[in-house]
């Protein structure tokens, strides 16, 4: 990697005023400046656009499509080769790009690395549980489980999308999920043992606590890997999460769902 190695930071945001101050701030104040900072709105109606007026920043206005699309579209803006993600409600530590740029500068096959993260949820540190673990060395099978990959600890070469493709806008939720087992299946993932991201969560609008039927998205995702080499493995968490998704069905009546696992 060149000692002069260009970052765009991407993010997304939908009707997340009262959180994105301090999220770009906590990138602008990085020990290593990026050198393009694209925030993709993805149709907000709140004073996002008002809010964003006073940072050096590139604004991108788009109708709500989805997170997909959002970070699509950052992806194909971007002007420089790497690429990190940070969703509009999480905070950077400050040494976080400094301490993963290192690592690439000594890892120079690896072309997408990610970090631990610090939990907070209403104020309070969550600690994580065993099967939430960041994994040290990620491979597709041991990450199939769950995403254990955090989207906003995540930064990646370009040419990894050249080759896997961009997120899959028809996954209203688990799209990171998606999208790390795709890249898991022909890349090496590094890892720095670090907390160097706050993850806040346990307000309004957040995917993984308020989209309805979350392992069905993650079946949709494994899905795509069913007549892959990890098929018997693959089969066997489609068969666990339908299910959990059929069992939630039931309780709640919800006949797509029902239909869905019976198929």
């Amino acid at each position: 990697m060149s000692s002069e190695v260009k970052i765009t930071v991407v993010i997304p945001t939908y009707n997340r005023a009262d959180f994105l101050s301090k999220t770009i701030e906590s990138v602008l104040n990085q020990t290593t400046k990026p050198d393009e900072v694209i925030v993709v709105d993805d149709g907000s109606t709140d004073n996002t656009k008002q809010i964003l007026k006073n940072y050096d920043i590139k604004y991108i206005y788009q109708a709500n499509q989805g997170v997909s699309v959002a970070r699509n579209t950052g992806i194909q803006y971007a002007t420089n080769d790497w690429i990190c993600f940070l969703d509009s409600d999480d905070i950077w530590e400050q040494s976080k790009l400094t301490k993963q740029i290192d690592f690439h500068k000594n890892n120079s096959d690896i072309l997408i690395s990610y970090t631990d993260e610090l939990w907070i949820y209403n104020n309070k540190i969550i600690k994580q549980t065993s099967k939430q673990q960041k994994e040290a060395n990620p491979t597709f099978l041991n990450s199939i489980d769950l995403c254990k990959i955090g989207a906003s600890t995540v930064m990646v070469h370009k040419t990894i999308f050249d080759n896997i493709g961009l997120f899959d806008s028809k996954l209203t939720a688990c799209e990171d999920y998606d999208m790390w087992l795709r890249i898991l299946r022909k890349y090496k993932i590094g890892y720095l043992d670090e907390k160097l991201v706050q993850k806040i969560a346990g307000h309004h609008g957040q995917l993984s606590f308020e989209t309805i039927g979350i392992d069905y998205y993650r079946i949709k995702a494994l899905q795509k890997h069913i007549n892959s080499q990890y098929k018997n493995q693959v089969q066997h968490q489609i068969n666990l999460k339908k299910k959990i998704l059929l069992k939630g069905a039931i309780k709640h009546n919800n006949q797509f769902f029902i239909d869905f696992c019976q198929q």
